[in-house]
C-alpha cells in the first residue's frame, strides 16, 4: 500500500471538506497567521501540498508559495483553484524532489511526514528541507503524538472515532511504528466504503534527532497553531526547526 496509489482521482476529488474538519476556517486562519509570521517576508515551500488547503490561503496573504506533491490527481484538483504561474508545483517525492531557488520557510502539515514509511526516508525529508532553505530558514512540521496508551494490552487495533455514518479504526504495528488508518463510511442503505492509509508514527524526541542529523535545531514546539503550550497530554504538536548557520 503506497501513498502514490492511494491518492487517486476519486480520493483527490473527495479530499476537500470546505468549512469543516481540516478546512475549518478558524483552524486555517490560525495556521496561516503562524506561517506568515514564520516566513518573515520570504518565499515558502510546502511539502505534500495536496489540493492547496494551506498554500492557497498563504498565497492570498502575500507569501510566494511553491510545492512538492507525490500524487498528480491532488495537483489536478489544486489547478482548478490556482494556476501554475501563481503557485508552481513539482510532481515528485518530498524526500528527493527539488524546487528552483531558496526559501525562508518549508512546511509539512497535517501529519504529512507520517506518510513517509521508513525512518531513513523521514530523515531524508529533513535533509531535503535543509537543501531548500536559506541560512537560518525554518522547517515547520505538524504531527500527531502517538497515543499507544489507548491500545489495550495484547490488542493490535483501536477505534479513534465513532459517530453516525463513520467509524475510524487504527491497526498498529508497534515493532515497526506503522499505523494503518481504516475509515469506514456508511450510507443510508448501509452500504459501506473503506479508505485505508498507512503511516509511520514518530515520537517528538525522535523527530528532534532527525532534525539534528539534517542540521536543524528545535526553535519552538506548541500543541497547536494557536500557540497552546505543549504538555505530556498534548495529542499533536507544531514544531519549528531552525537551520543552523
Amino acid at each position: 500500500m503506497q501513498h502514490k496509489d492511494i491518492w487517486d482521482a476519486a480520493a483527490a476529488k473527495s479530499y476537500d471538506t470546505p468549512g469543516i474538519g481540516m478546512f475549518d476556517p478558524v483552524l486555517l486562519a490560525q495556521t496561516t497567521d503562524r506561517l506568515v509570521a514564520l516566513a518573515e517576508g520570504g518565499r515558502a515551500l510546502e511539502f505534500a501540498i495536496g489540493t492547496g488547503r494551506v498554500a492557497i490561503p498563504l498565497l492570498e496573504r502575500g507569501v510566494p508559495v511553491a510545492g512538492i506533491e507525490l500524487a498528480a490527481p491532488m495537483v489536478d484538483e489544486l489547478r482548478t483553484k490556482v494556476d501554475a504561474a501563481s503557485l508552481p508545483v513539482v510532481i515528485g517525492d518530498m524526500t528527493t524532489s527539488t524546487v528552483e531557488g531558496q526559501f525562508s520557510l518549508v512546511f509539512l502539515v497535517f501529519n504529512g511526514i507520517s506518510n513517509v514509511l521508513t525512518q531513513a526516508e523521514q530523515v531524508e525529508c529533513f535533509r531535503n528541507a535543509a537543501r531548500h532553505l536559506s541560512p537560518g530558514g525554518r522547517f515547520v512540521i505538524e504531527l500527531w503524538v502517538p497515543d499507544l496508551r489507548r491500545l489495550p494490552p495484547g490488542s493490535q487495533a483501536t477505534v479513534f472515532t465513532s459517530e453516525p455514518g463513520y467509524i475510524g479504526l487504527d491497526t498498529v504495528d508497534i515493532l515497526n511504528q506503522i499505523v494503518v488508518s481504516h475509515h469506514f463510511r456508511f450510507d443510508e442503505r448501509n452500504q459501506t466504503t473503506l479508505f485505508r492509509s498507512p503511516h509511520r508514527y514518530v515520537w517528538p524526541a525522535e523527530l528532534d534527532l532527525m532534525a539534528q542529523l539534517a542540521g536543524f535545531s528545535l526553535e519552538s514546539r506548541h500543541a497547536d497553531w494557536a500557540g497552546t503550550p505543549f504538555t505530556a497530554e498534548s495529542r499533536s504538536h507544531v514544531s519549528v526547526y531552525r537551520l543552523e548557520t
